[in-house]
């Protein structure tokens, strides 16, 4: 009998073969071979301005997300939004986002690592189609599918690079809505990214 495929691999190949935006969404609504689309109501592609100079990566759809086929437009949303345009962005303007996973998981829980796994090559290649110049990591599932770690406490406010992009782990908005005492260092990362942004220029 034929060896099935191997998602990932399958996974990697339809996202080299996608050379715009418009093709990896396609690709990624197209792709069968992770559960949790069955179970959602929208693909969760994007957010904002594709092209920006920032580009945010959160964890997953929740139940507003997948309502609305967007990333962020719940309660976490709008305080993203306040906290983005303190330091002068803006999703309408300049700022692009995205999620690890397109699909809402079911009772909101974690992707499971062959999840992510199957949903990584796809975020690589919707990273090198948008071309920011900084990725913004919001939470431990986009820390875990793009810099293999957790530990958001540890680390965020530590700057690395991946995929030759320099990259800030922040705090997930819903995380903030849920402990505000954190928000002090949350609104530290965001002075910091608006100080790399004017480096940069």
């Amino acid at each position: 009998p034929e060896q099935a495929a191997d998602p990932v691999a399958e996974a990697k190949a339809a996202a080299q073969a996608a050379g715009t935006l418009d093709q990896l969404r396609a690709a990624i609504t197209a792709y069968d071979r992770c559960e949790l689309k069955k179970g959602a109501r929208n693909t969760v592609f994007c957010d904002g301005v594709p092209g920006s100079r920032v580009m945010l990566i959160g964890e997953a759809p929740g139940r507003d997300e997948d309502r609305e086929g967007r990333p962020f437009v719940g309660r976490a949303g709008q305080l993203l939004d306040r906290m983005l345009d303190a330091i002068g962005l803006s999703r309408a303007e300049n700022v692009y986002i995205t999620n690890v996973m397109p699909w809402r998981p079911p009772q909101n829980r974690d992707p499971k690592p062959e999840e992510m796994a199957m949903m990584t090559p796809f975020l690589q290649r919707h990273v090198e189609l948008a071309q920011p110049e900084i990725l913004v990591l919001m939470g431990n599932v986009s820390c875990a599918a793009v810099l293999g770690r957790r530990g958001i406490t540890r680390l965020r406010g530590s700057w690395s690079e991946v995929w030759g992009k320099p990259v800030l782990p922040m705090f997930h908005p819903a995380y903030l809505l849920r402990q505000a005492g954190e928000k002090k260092k949350a609104w530290a990362d965001l002075l910091d990214l608006n100080a790399r942004l004017k480096e940069m220029r």
